[in-house]
């Protein structure tokens, strides 16, 4: 009887331990897991929702703050029209979301990151050196000028979101003549995103296209309430226009934090995760800017060095927008951490945010 009841014990403790290791996952929701209030919290939000002076629309204006830490949500916070249920423009996070559909595709063998892109969208026949690899890395070589609102009527990527290439944004992208080599220069353009989501309707097929980021990513990671908008030709804008919940876009962070794993699915290769995490070593990347790997932003160099946010690991890596979206991801903390904004004059710091979030919740539980 004693050796029967040791045995129990002993069973028990083990299933204890299981579950306490056990990973947690959104299926259907987030388990929550609300971090306390202490003086480190008051701090960040502090600086991420200062009181609003909606006439100026200046300063740190936070939409939304969502912290998921080991799969679990530890705080959220909305502000402004913005709330849970709130799909939010991410701007450039599009970028970093294309990518991730493009290699659901790489895995089920769509393509090769060496293939021509000309072979997958015909108006690129007039650049048949341009691979996809390049388009990834922001580095096609093409002419183009990533202006905004500062410098509108030289602006590559005003004229194809508002004006000349509206209704075409892949086709407009490829008119433009080649600038420098492919591949060799990064060069950060819209143009090229929008190309990489050309060249996937050629992967996978007109009819396929119109609900492949749904029926590659969206739907397996239990996204519910994602809208991409699309040009006049029915390309998705893959460099811009893709709304989703903070709740949602954390399932992407997720799925990157774990390397490509969605619970017992290998959704992504690792071999793409390790690809679009790699600084790509281009020869005009100068330090202390964002370094760029495939349509997403890192924190290290090509050559081991520390990158743009000195106060996060090196092994942080993000997905950033306009007015201030991000996504950011610290493997080694458990974090994933989803910001919506609408900041206006570039008071917003990425580095200053991450060392806040990082006081107020880095520490695993136990540690």
């Amino acid at each position: 009887m004693r050796r029967w009841l040791i045995c129990l014990f002993m069973l028990l403790i083990s299933l204890i331990a299981v579950s306490a290791n056990a990973e947690n996952w959104p299926a259907p929701d987030w388990s929550i897991n609300t971090a306390p209030k202490t003086p480190a919290l008051e701090r960040l939000e502090a600086y991420a929702f200062p009181p609003r002076d909606d006439v100026e629309r200046k300063g740190v204006r936070t939409d939304a703050l969502l912290v998921i830490r080991d799969g679990q949500v530890i705080y959220e916070r909305y502000a402004g029209e913005t709330s849970a249920a709130t799909a939010h423009l991410t701007w450039s996070i599009s970028k970093s979301v294309m990518a991730t559909v493009l290699g659901v595709a790489s895995g089920q063998g769509r393509f090769q990151l060496d293939d021509p892109v000309a072979k997958f969208y015909k108006p690129m026949a007039e650049h048949p050196d341009i691979k996809l690899r390049d388009l990834l890395h922001w580095a096609s070589g093409l002419d183009w000028q990533e202006d905004y609102e500062y410098a509108p009527l030289n602006s590559s990527v005003v004229a194809m979101l508002y004006t000349l290439g509206r209704s075409d944004m892949a086709r407009f992208t490829a008119q433009h003549p080649r600038g420098s080599m492919p591949g060799i220069w990064f060069s950060y353009s819209s143009g090229d995103s929008n190309l990489l989501s050309a060249a996937l309707k050629g992967m996978v097929g007109e009819q396929a296209y119109a609900d492949y980021p749904w029926t590659a990513l969206f739907d397996p990671l239990g996204v519910r309430g994602a809208v991409w908008e699309t040009d006049a030709a029915g390309t998705f804008v893959g460099s811009s226009y893709a709304y989703m919940t903070a709740r949602d876009l954390a399932r992407v962070g997720l799925l990157m934090q774990r390397r490509g794993r969605w619970n017992d699915r290998q959704l992504l290769p690792e071999a793409w995760v390790k690809f679009v995490l790699t600084p790509f070593a281009g020869l005009n990347i100068h330090p202390g800017v964002e370094i760029p790997g495939g349509q997403w932003w890192l924190n290290h160099t090509w050559d081991g060095a520390h990158g743009p946010w000195p106060d996060a690991p090196r092994d942080t890596f993000a997905a950033l927008g306009h007015w201030g979206q991000a996504l950011y991801v610290i493997p080694s903390a458990g974090l994933v951490i989803v910001r919506y904004a609408d900041d206006r004059d570039g008071s917003y710091d990425h580095d200053q945010l991450l060392k806040l979030a990082l006081a107020a919740f880095g520490q695993r539980k136990g540690q």
